[in-house]
């Protein structure tokens, strides 16, 4: 099989980026991508995996000729609305859950995998480079079995999971280390560090909230026996750990948030302190002025104008009226902000 990046570049019109025929024990092997959409049920007892760049294939023509499973459910599955979602039609299950796009990947962090699964094929497809497609076929050629259609979707989810949780802990290590640099009292570097990091772990939150609520669905569709039992016990199990990462992805959030409330706090207190000395200070300082200022005015009848002790005296009204100030403040009760 080729490179996932020349994978990845090959695709033109209706053409997919690669497929995969699986046999009656799991085992993959590459077709010709020009072969394999001719007939997804020709390949023995197993079943097919197709994925499209659908950038560069006409999701019309995807859908319209109904190879993929119902034209209805695979034209809305393959067009360029993005929100999350899944849909039951038959035997076939569609639906557009979240993906983890490419590090440097544009113009947005975030992707999205598309795909519509039947009794002997999966047909899946992105737009802009994704993560858990690549995965899953670096584990099938690495010789992982997969069994069933269902279980290639649990895998392909399966690793967007894992890598949001990965990602999800770097969010978390990034957190204690800005905490211990708080607690160290230096918080004002970690204002601008915690931004980046409380907009990654919302965004995060917000992808599996979606996700999660995309394989609620599923399984609460298979009470209603519309979907086969294995995909209804995929889901279940993907919900449960989705559900599981949500709650820790919360947690992240709200994390990141008080901390910014404290690095808020910290610099307020710290800049009410400095406030506080400056105003001491020019209340100090004040005084001294107005007798320094009074005492250089250019007119007659200044006192101490002849006397030749006439500066020390000056000086000595300068510090007795800044301790007299000074005096006053502290019964006045004002004091320094406290820690």
């Amino acid at each position: 099989m080729p490179a996932a990046s020349n994978a990845e570049g090959s695709g033109r019109g209706c053409e997919p980026l690669w497929a995969m025929a699986f046999d009656m024990d799991g085992r993959g092997r590459p077709v010709p991508p020009s072969e394999a959409t001719k007939d997804l049920d020709a390949f023995g007892g197993g079943f097919l995996w197709v994925h499209y760049d659908l950038d560069a294939a006409d999701s019309g023509d995807l859908a319209r000729d109904g190879r993929f499973g119902p034209t209805r459910l695979a034209g809305a599955v393959f067009a360029r609305d993005e929100h999350q979602r899944v849909t039951v039609e038959g035997d076939h299950i569609g639906g557009v859950v979240a993906d983890l796009a490419r590090p440097g990947a544009k113009p947005v962090p975030a992707g999205r995998l598309h795909f519509v699964m039947g009794p002997r094929s999966l047909v899946s497809g992105r737009r802009g480079p994704t993560e858990s497609p690549d995965a899953t076929r670096v584990a099938v050629e690495h010789g992982n079995a997969v069994a069933s259609p269902v279980i290639l979707l649990e895998m392909l989810v399966g690793h967007v999971v894992s890598a949001m949780a990965a990602t999800g802990q770097k969010l978390s290590d990034a957190l204690d280390g800005i905490e211990d640099h708080i607690l160290d009292g230096r918080p004002r570097d970690d204002r601008r560090r915690l931004g980046p990091v409380r907009r990654d772990a919302v965004r995060l939150h917000r992808q599996l909230l979606g996700l999660a609520a995309v394989f609620h669905r599923l399984e609460t569709d298979g009470a209603t026996d519309e979907v086969h039992a294995p995909a209804v016990t995929a889901a279940a199990r993907l919900a449960q750990r989705l559900d599981a990462l949500d709650r820790d992805m919360a947690l992240q959030a709200e994390r990141a948030r008080l901390l910014q409330e404290e690095v808020s706090e910290r610099i307020a207190e710290e800049t009410n302190r400095q406030l506080y000395v400056l105003s001491i200070l020019s209340a100090l300082f004040l005084p001294p002025t107005f007798v320094t200022g009074l005492f250089g005015m250019n007119v007659k009848g200044l006192p101490f104008g002849d006397d030749p002790r006439g500066f020390l005296w000056v000086v000595a009204v300068s510090v007795v009226s800044a301790v007299a100030t000074f005096v006053l403040i502290r019964l006045l009760g004002i004091r320094p902000p406290r820690r």
